[in-house]
């Protein structure tokens, strides 16, 4: 479990970033972190990974306050960033330096999963595509069974077959002990492997359900035509129609469309919020 209180933490201290952030993650579930650029995201990663500190406030990982970066709570951490250098050894060199810092380091896991992804283990790091290396990055991250897995735009730079990869691992991967965050504006790569989903907005968390919530109270109409009595609480003009967030009056489900919801939470954070503050 993951419990972040009360966090104040800023670059520029006249103008904090986190003013008072309160957030707790349970295990079990693939959490999906949206937000636009600047709203927050990478730093609130960060500072769950122990890599920045908050001014004031606390985050706890399993009873350990990430900012100790105690041993311990490090090896049941794997952060995928955005950006990352790789050093110009083999992928099987890279691996025995690191695996043994985490002790559920599965080696038949990675040989599997770097199988899937179709990786030379004997070739140099800095040899591979940008894609080749997100792969990899991931494999090693799946085989180290942390419980606990920060992602920072993990589609970023993969084609299409890659990206379907990706779910599928990840699906295949997820233990009911572990949590993993995905940061990411790719938001239809990830439809299906996001639950609960985490809106962020200038620092604040603004929107933060579960899927099952969100079908429930909300239907999404990609080819949306108004009819008497309906209530629009979002819509945005596409090609040949409106696409529509309405208010679910009669108990049947659409698909989330993340998208869209996101857009939505965006421009209309109140009206949406209250639909699931007010019982139906």
């Amino acid at each position: 479990m993951i419990i972040i209180e009360n966090v104040v933490f800023a670059y520029n201290r006249k103008k904090p970033l986190f003013n008072g952030l309160s957030l707790r993650l349970e295990k079990g579930n693939i959490y999906g972190l949206l937000g636009k650029n600047g709203a927050g995201k990478t730093t609130l990663l960060k500072i769950i990974a122990g890599l920045v500190f908050p001014q004031s406030g606390k985050c706890s990982l399993n009873g350990f306050e990430s900012k100790d970066r105690i041993p311990e709570a490090l090896e049941d951490i794997y952060i995928l960033p955005e950006e990352f250098e790789l050093p110009s050894i083999k992928i099987l060199q890279y691996v025995s330096l690191n695996a043994p810092f985490y002790t559920r380091f599965d080696m038949e896991k990675f040989n599997n999963l770097i199988e899937e992804f179709q990786l030379d283990p004997q070739k140099k790091l800095n040899q591979l595509s940008y894609g080749q290396k997100k792969k990899f990055l991931l494999a090693f991250g799946l085989s180290t069974n942390a419980r606990l897995m920060l992602m920072d735009e993990p589609t970023n730079g993969l084609d299409i077959p890659s990206k379907s990869q990706f779910r599928k691992v990840i699906a295949a991967s997820m233990e009911a002990d572990q949590i993993i965050i995905i940061s990411t504006h790719q938001v239809r790569d990830l439809q299906s492997l996001i639950d609960p989903v985490i809106i962020m907005e200038d620092g604040k968390i603004i929107f933060n359900r579960g899927i099952e919530d969100i079908s429930h109270k909300l239907l999404f109409e990609p080819q949306h035509k108004k009819e008497a009595g309906e209530k629009i609480l979002y819509a945005e003009e596409v090609f040949g129609g409106q696409s529509a967030v309405l208010l679910n009056t009669s108990k049947r489900e659409t698909r989330v469309d993340l998208e869209l919801l996101f857009n939505a939470v965006i421009s209309q954070p109140k009206a949406i919020n209250d639909v699931f503050e007010n019982p139906s």
